[in-house]
């Protein structure tokens, strides 16, 4: 199967033949109804402009957070509830996170991509009921794993009857408090077959701050993005809010809302060189 036939079969995705990298981009986390909004009605203007193939993001819930105080949503259902309001008013797919086999059937129901987040990318229960759902899966690879060993957790997908899968990089531990982006997974997890993204705003986070509030260099956003569309990236995702410093949850690495789109009109002509070639 090509790449670009497991992107054709993400309902409502627009312009997946115009030769343009995937966008995955949205908040970290529902916050509440008119942010979503705000990001949803941006991203999909300068998306639609670009003919940029756009799935719009948001976890439901945020189940890993470094503290209990930490916010973790406004609630699963009135969340997901918003999430599909996003998915019906704009006309776009949407991604959102799952953490255990119970969540799948019920996001699976909202929402058109499940993903499943590095720290759980070998929980087999968890795979299989995402494979269950027969939606697309998007599996970010573990910080801890090496790019060849994802093939385990994809296989563990399509091994369940799904043959719908996408690899996310997030970068891999350096150390304590940093993360490694190796742009040789790219070209390494492409060669299993799947659609591969680089997540460049998790990428960018500090974690394990010793405050426990992850850190992170937004600064470095444009980098990480222009080389993995350099090195022939499928897709990115990012995170994007229009205020990131009152952001609910990983406001310290994601791009500001009003930074979205000269990002991307400058990521298309670097993508309009590579088609060239």
């Amino acid at each position: 199967m090509e790449r670009k036939e497991i992107l054709s079969r993400i309902p409502n995705l627009r312009h997946v033949d115009s030769g343009m990298f995937f966008l995955m981009a949205g908040p970290c986390v529902v916050e509440n109804e008119s942010m979503l909004h705000e990001v949803a009605e941006t991203a999909c203007r300068i998306t639609e402009r670009l003919k940029i193939p756009y799935i719009f993001k948001a976890s439901y819930r945020k189940a890993n957070r470094s503290r209990l105080d930490s916010f973790s949503g406004i609630g699963d259902e009135k969340a997901l509830k918003l999430l599909a309001e996003i998915r019906r008013e704009f006309g776009v797919p949407v991604v959102t996170d799952i953490h255990n086999p119970e969540e799948a059937a019920m996001a699976a129901e909202y929402v058109d991509v499940l993903q499943i987040p590095a720290f759980l990318c070998r929980q087999t229960d968890l795979l299989v009921a995402a494979a269950r759902t027969g939606k697309v899966i998007n599996i970010k690879k573990g910080q801890f794993l090496a790019p060849e060993a994802m093939a385990f957790a994809a296989g563990k997908i399509v091994e369940a009857g799904n043959p719908n899968v996408m690899l996310t990089d997030r970068g891999t531990t350096f150390g304590y408090y940093d993360l490694i982006v190796d742009m040789r997974a790219i070209p390494t997890m492409q060669r299993l077959g799947y659609p591969v993204v680089t997540d460049i705003t998790h990428s960018l986070q500090q974690p394990n701050q010793s405050s426990g509030v992850t850190g992170g260099q937004p600064e470095m956003i444009e980098t990480i993005a222009r080389a993995s569309v350099a090195a022939g990236v499928d897709g990115l995702f990012l995170e994007t809010h229009p205020d990131p410093s009152i952001a609910k949850s990983d406001g310290a690495n994601m791009l500001r809302l009003d930074l979205l789109e000269g990002l991307l009109e400058r990521l298309c002509r670097i993508r309009e060189t590579i088609n060239a070639f």
